[in-house]
């Protein structure tokens, strides 16, 4: 049973674990982050029962590494024998090879259980500040165990995440992670913004019954993250841009032809994937 917390990277997804832990558990909560304006605000406004440090880390059942997925193997690898033998320890970050890979390792020798995790919420603004508790609403959490983990552990980490508001639990390999996550967020990322790249995107006022924002959103990101996580992911990421461009370039040319019936059975095909991807989820 996970009882005491420590949750490592206070921003957005950090920040917000950390609120809904203190809101909706009764868990010992223990964070860090290397703002110290950062935890001491969260240490005054009592989302955290104390700093997280190095050697409080055997305390914990559970530690949530929430940063950068270098950071992660990074701070994991230099705490390793930190960590409680037979603790949990999971990482929040968008790609997942990159950090179950070489922590693989890293967590046997050392006697700990790794497991990559994901959870599927964000909005558009990053931080601390802009944490809160109800982000997880009905949201998906991938977890990306070994072969060799415990079902324990992951049945142990999803009926806590289930407190925070999580409401599906996708099992997936670090591979399978990637390869989907690449069309499902990168890409969205990368076309919201080379769609504002546009010349014409300022000039969208009065024009936009909600379709620019809708394709927009997600381009008001962090470059920092978002840098790494492209290029972490690249293979996969390439792969969904190029064909991308290929649809792209079909819609061109029909369009330049002028051809109506291709063009109609294009935008036809592309509704009725839409409903069924609907249905199906």
């Amino acid at each position: 049973m996970i009882e005491t917390v420590g949750v490592v990277g206070l921003g957005l997804i950090g920040g917000s674990v950390a609120k809904a832990i203190r809101t909706y558990t009764g868990c010992a909560l223990y964070g860090y982050d290397a703002d110290g304006a950062v935890l001491s605000r969260a240490v005054e406004e009592g989302t955290l029962s104390g700093v997280l440090t190095p050697e409080g880390l055997k305390a914990c059942d559970l530690v949530v590494v929430a940063l950068y997925p270098e950071a992660t193997v990074d701070y994991v690898t230099r705490n390793r024998e930190q960590f409680r033998r037979g603790g949990l320890v999971m990482d929040t970050g968008g790609v997942k090879s990159v950090v179950c890979t070489p922590l693989e390792a890293v967590a046997r020798e050392s006697g700990f259980h790794f497991i990559g995790g994901h959870p599927m919420a964000g909005i558009e603004r990053s931080g601390y500040a802009n944490a809160f508790p109800e982000l997880f609403r009905g949201a998906s959490l991938i977890l990306t165990p070994y072969d060799h983990t415990p079902e324990t552990c992951v049945s142990e980490i999803w009926s806590l995440f289930q407190k925070l508001g999580f409401g599906h639990l996708q099992i997936a390999t670090p591979a399978q992670h990637d390869h989907i996550i690449a069309y499902t967020s990168q890409l969205a990322h990368v076309v919201s913004c080379a769609y504002v790249g546009s010349p014409s995107a300022p000039g969208f006022q009065g024009f936009s019954a909600g379709s620019f924002q809708d394709m927009t959103r997600v381009a008001r990101l962090n470059e920092d993250m978002w840098t790494e996580l492209f290029l972490e992911n690249r293979e996969a990421l390439v792969r969904e841009i190029d064909t991308l461009v290929e649809e792209l370039a079909a819609f061109a040319y029909t369009i330049r032809r002028g051809d109506r019936d291709i063009l109609r059975a294009m935008l036809h095909r592309a509704r009725t994937i839409k409903e069924t991807i609907d249905q199906d989820g």
